[in-house]
């Protein structure tokens, strides 16, 4: 089976991209098809007396397909884009796979060897205005898709994208389908349907502000509102603050749990140079945890949603204190490091009304800049997360790799 869904996915971008070079209008011209392979390998060491697994490890291959075409010519242009995933087992097995690592799909005798997906949408344009129908890749506040494993998230739907205003960018959707990062079947993320609009407008380049809404079925409703404001001090140096905040109250079937509450995040950035300095406070009031998942497993834009924790339960305050620091200013561009460590106190869970957790975050990451691996990159991340409140303590390594190559 799944040999068939690899086959039918790569059939898909092969027949697209086929009669993409068969036109000799913008539909060809503007076509781009991009291939990048993924490396992954993680680990997750649990601490705690478990009688169920305390160790996690899996390592894979993925590659990344995206043909995305230009628009024929006309009034309103039709055009058409595709995405084709597939990934392969390198190591796992004897108890290893899971706790958290994500990375590759199982069935009965587990960890399989390979899995793929893929699928295609339809879009048209009137002006500037966008609209698309099919299978997507999401990146708003209200709705989107995660790809921090072997392979990203996608979601099924329409979505309108205006840009008629300048500076001002509009989206209304509905999507009615989530396929997760390590499954292939069709909506194996839960979702029941989306309706979502808004925004974002620049007043100059250096302030933003975000506003949408969302209704997830039977789960619950969101509104966001967020800015980013850049100030310039002199040169090398530069103030940067961003505000993100959500709030959630449960809707239907409250299929999420009883929810009605409100989370928000600020946080500051000095950068000097190649130095970066960050702090951030974030606060959830209200009633339960700050909930997402069946709306994107990346929709929570929060300045201390971190490598493991968002530190969004029900009252939790947190911390967060961030170094990162750009090789380039000492002749190794490419190279950089960041660091960080987050503190969160006060959340309340069946157990505790006064739980706490910190986490800690290192990473070290290296592009290649010229030559004919240009672009390919190379990440470690590692990750220490304790909370007794939680139940879970445990230590993380992620190793990826990726090679990012552009076909046309």
């Amino acid at each position: 089976m799944n040999a068939k869904k690899t086959k039918l996915a790569l059939a898909v971008t092969c027949a697209l991209s086929c009669n993409a070079m068969a036109d000799t209008g913008g539909f060809v011209e503007d076509a781009h098809f991009s291939i990048k392979a993924r490396n992954f390998y993680m680990n997750r060491n649990f601490l705690d007396d478990r009688t169920s697994q305390n160790y996690s490890e899996e390592w894979a291959q993925g590659f990344i397909g995206i043909f995305e075409s230009g628009y024929t010519p006309g009034t309103v242009g039709f055009g058409v884009d595709a995405i084709g995933l597939l990934g392969l087992k390198l190591d796992t097995g004897g108890g290893r796979k899971g706790g958290g690592t994500l990375l590759l799909e199982e069935d009965s005798d587990g960890a399989k060897s390979s899995y793929s997906k893929g699928g295609a949408a339809v879009k048209a344009r009137f002006s500037k205005t966008v609209f698309k129908f099919g299978e997507q890749l999401m990146n708003l506040p209200v709705l989107a898709t995660s790809d921090n494993r072997l392979l990203p998230e996608t979601t099924q739907g329409w979505l309108v994208t205006s840009k008629e205003i300048p500076d001002l960018t509009l989206h209304a959707g509905h999507f009615t389908g989530l396929r997760a990062r390590d499954q292939s079947e069709h909506d194996s993320g839960g979702m029941t349907s989306v309706d979502l609009f808004g925004g974002n407008y620049n007043f100059n380049k250096q302030l933003n502000l975000r506003a949408y809404h969302s209704d997830v079925e039977d789960y619950w409703r969101k509104y966001y509102l967020g800015t980013t404001l850049s100030l310039p001090i002199s040169e090398g140096l530069a103030a940067t603050f961003d505000f993100n905040g959500y709030d959630t109250k449960s809707e239907g079937r409250q299929l999420g749990g009883i929810l009605d509450n409100r989370i928000w995040s600020l946080s500051a950035a000095l950068a000097a140079g190649p130095h970066t300095f960050t702090v951030a406070h974030q606060r959830v009031t209200g009633t339960g945890n700050y909930t997402y998942g069946v709306d994107g497993n990346s929709t929570v834009f929060l300045a201390n949603s971190v490598q493991y924790s968002d530190f969004n339960y029900e009252n939790e305050r947190s911390w967060q204190a961030r170094y990162d620091f750009n090789f380039a200013g000492v002749g190794i561009p490419g190279l950089s490091f960041m660091g960080r460590y987050l503190r969160g106190t006060d959340f309340h869970t069946a157990q505790t009304d006064n739980g706490r957790a910190w986490e800690r975050d290192l990473e070290l990451k290296y592009v290649v800049q010229s030559g004919s691996a240009k672009d390919l990159s190379f990440r470690i991340r590692q990750a220490s997360f304790r909370s007794p409140d939680r139940g879970l303590n445990f230590n993380e390594v992620r190793v990826i790799t990726e090679y990012p190559i552009n076909i046309f």
